[in-house]
């Protein structure tokens, strides 16, 4: 028997029928006609009342302010936006800290740039400009008066008394030590500057603003790409220069959080006789963009790009160095392009200004979008290409929607699937076991490797362009291989290396590039790094690792770019197919390298050979002189002579050969001796060494077609 009340409230419009639950006892309510019954089962009994008003209302008094302080149970389950997970872990994205924010802003910019330029094939144009904005000038943009300190001690860098007495103390000595060292005669070491104080509190706020001319964006599109994030136009299988697809919206999220400011967007396409400009910012938690502004302005110039401006806090003074190094790396992987770099500040002794100029108007293709191969795919992937597909039965898709499986390669595969299967069965039809043998048959089976048509490598004349630009070297060579295939994915390996140059260290300076992207952190783990310094005997090459200075570039593009670690900023050493393709690529820049340094040693060798035969003509034609003298003056007339020696005492005698004389005939033979000799090894190896001169050819201005005809070395360009 159950006792108590039951409280219910039913009103037009709810369920027609409601259960409660209570231990193992369900009470059915029904709703007919207005009126309400309770079914029990016949072994329980119920005890209660059921009040209900006109309203359809039933209540009871004694459980009404208890039922009102009761509260609903709250989900455990939370979703986040993904601009909120980036925003949280922002370090994955490389805004680790405000240094490598403003690196990382920077480096999206100009890649974006990039994208954008090459995607029409138009030879890309970038400015990118970073200001430096003071305490007073920030406090101004966003409306924030400037307020002086009320009570000093409650701020980080505050110095108490007993530790300013500490630091003057240690100042005071290290004074009277260099001191003494100064009367001693001992060199002086300098004395450290003092350390300022700087509070957590107090940052540094830069304007990054970056222009170019490549293809712009539509105007209604414009909220969307900046201010949603993993939404783009780069996603699919093929080589990107993005490592997350993020872009500029990572830098957007970055300036929301320190600086609270928009982005200002600036946009005008080929043919457009307006300029869009939109203000925006990011509803992180929602993923949604915020417009403030988004209008459509007169282009009075037609000028076509785009410029992107943004405010953020960062760190120059420790990221200068980083930023200028991956300015100067994207000039070599990319001598096509012109680069303009500033960075303003109202200091002008800190003002810096570089400009990277373009040295060859070759660019590499586009790259191109491609399928699938079968022996990479996964069962999630399987179940979207089938989601996606627009082919109706299992032959079809298999034919269409992977590479490298012709029409009776599908039909081998379905026939090896089993009885269940069929070349004409509906692909949309495919159960879960179905689709798990399919997977399962695609990773054991045999394919052909992808070739490397979809990949857009910088090429190895545009390689070795960059490279003689930049760090202008005694000897370079490069090489570029074939495709291969990692994982069902295509790659190549292109490799520099020089030796000699302006402004390189000595030992090894390694340059790591992946999809035409420089990679500057995390260099000791990378697969490049590893191989150079540990898998490569360079003195066998003639090349001294230590003492000379060698400069060692490898870049590599795929579809899908192995990376290590959160940040993406190394290719790991465990895959070791791309480790012996790189390994093989710079073995085979250094046999190029050998046969020039084994020359260059030979000609040392030969001059080194005609500058000691030369320094000793002088006294062995004295010697010549005076034994020929003595002989004539000596000679009787019994004593008899060729003719030919006849001769020769007969000019001695009349003064016709002298010292001068047979020093310059010697000095005549060594140089012909030296000339035979190296024009026998010029014919031996194959190579003439002819005096060369550097040419600079200016770029055809036209419409006229043309073909190029592309080698290591040079590239020919014929015109129909």
């Amino acid at each position: 028997m159950l006792a108590g009340n039951l409280h219910t409230n039913i009103r037009s419009g709810d369920a027609e029928a409601l259960v409660l639950s209570a231990g193992a006892l369900l009470l059915n309510l029904n709703k007919k006609k207005g009126s309400i019954q309770i079914k029990i089962p016949s072994n329980l009994r119920f005890q209660g009342e059921i009040s209900m008003d006109e309203g359809g209302s039933s209540e009871s008094p004694k459980k009404a302010k208890s039922k009102a302080s009761r509260k609903p149970k709250e989900t455990l389950l939370k979703q986040k936006s993904p601009a909120e997970f980036f925003a949280e872990n922002k370090n994955i994205a490389g805004f680790d800290n405000p240094g490598k924010s403003l690196y990382t802003t920077v480096r999206e910019l100009v890649e974006n740039s990039l994208d954008s330029a090459e995607s029409i094939s138009e030879l890309p144009v970038v400015e990118i400009t970073i200001e430096e904005i003071g305490k007073s000038k920030f406090n101004s943009m966003i409306g924030l008066v400037d307020r002086e300190r009320v009570d000093a001690a409650l701020y980080d860098d505050f110095e108490t008394e007993k530790a300013r007495e500490k630091r003057l103390a240690k100042e005071a000595r290290a004074q009277e030590i260099q001191a003494k060292n100064a009367a001693l005669g001992k060199k002086a070491k300098e004395t450290p500057a003092a350390k300022g104080f700087k509070g957590r509190g107090e940052a540094s706020f830069y304007r990054v603003t970056c222009k170019d001319n490549g293809k712009g964006m539509p105007h209604d599109d414009i909220p969307n790409m900046f201010g949603r994030v993993l939404s783009g136009t780069k996603y699919g299988l093929k080589q990107t220069r993005g490592k997350f697809g993020l872009g500029a919206k990572m830098a957007l999220i970055w300036s929301k959080m320190s600086t609270g400011l928009p982005i200002e967007i600036s946009s005008s396409m080929r043919n457009q006789n307006y300029i869009s400009f939109c203000r925006l910012d990011i509803d992180i938690h929602k993923n949604i963009p915020h417009v403030h502004l988004h209008e459509r302005r007169e282009n009075k110039d037609h000028w076509r790009g785009a410029e992107i401006q943004v405010v953020i806090e960062g760190n120059w003074t420790t990221y200068r160095s980083k930023i200028l190094h991956y300015m100067r790396q994207m000039a070599v992987i990319t001598p096509y392009a012109q680069f303009l770099f500033k960075f303003v500040s109202d200091a002008p002794d800190k003002n810096v200004t570089v400009k990277f100029a373009r040295r060859t108007d070759v660019m590499p293709s586009i790259p191109m979008e491609t399928k699938h191969h079968p022996s990479s795919v996964d069962l999630l992937l399987i179940k979207r290409l089938i989601a996606e597909t627009s082919k109706q039965n299992l032959l079809q898709f298999l034919q269409h929607e992977f590479v490298n499986i012709s029409k009776s390669y599908a039909e081998r595969l379905i026939g090896e699937m089993g009885p269940d299967f069929s070349t004409k069965m509906a692909v949309k039809s495919l159960t879960s076991q179905q689709l798990v043998r399919i997977h399962q048959l695609l990773r054991q089976a045999k394919f052909d490797d992808p070739n490397g048509n979809c990949l857009s490598p910088a090429g190895e004349y545009n390689l070795r362009l960059g490279i003689i630009k930049e760090l202008h070297p005694d000897m370079v060579a490069t090489y570029s291989g074939s495709a291969q295939v990692f994982e069902g994915h295509p790659f190549i390996v292109e490799a520099g290396v020089s030796v000699g140059g302006k402004d390189v260290k000595q030992g090894l300076n390694i340059f790591r590039f992946a999809n035409r992207i420089p990679l500057l952190f995390e260099q000791g783990a990378d697969v490049v790094t590893r191989t150079a310094l540990k898998r490569i005997n360079w003195n066998s090459y003639k090349i001294n690792q230590i003492q000379d200075k060698i400069g060692v570039f490898v870049s590599i593009v795929s579809t899908k770019i192995p990376f290590k670690g959160t940040g993406k900023e190394y290719i790991g050493d465990d895959i070791t197919e791309i480790a012996s393709a790189v390994k093989y690529a710079i073995q085979q820049c250094c046999v190029q390298l050998k046969s020039k340094i084994v020359k260059k040693m030979q000609a040392r060798e030969q001059q080194e050979r005609k500058r000691n035969l030369s320094r000793y003509i002088p006294d062995f034609s004295s010697a010549v002189y005076n034994i020929l003298k003595n002989t004539q003056l000596h000679a009787s007339k019994k004593s008899r002579y060729a003719d030919d020696d006849e001769e020769l005492l007969n000019k001695v005698s009349e003064n016709l050969i002298t010292k001068e004389t047979l020093s310059e005939k010697l000095a005549k033979h060594v140089e012909q001796v030296d000339y035979e000799m190296a024009l026998e090894y010029a014919t031996q190896s194959g190579v003439s060494e002819e005096p060369r001169e550097t040419i600079y050819i200016q770029s055809h201005e036209g419409e006229e077609k043309m073909i190029d005809l592309h080698a290591p070395f040079i590239v020919f360009r014929v015109f129909q």
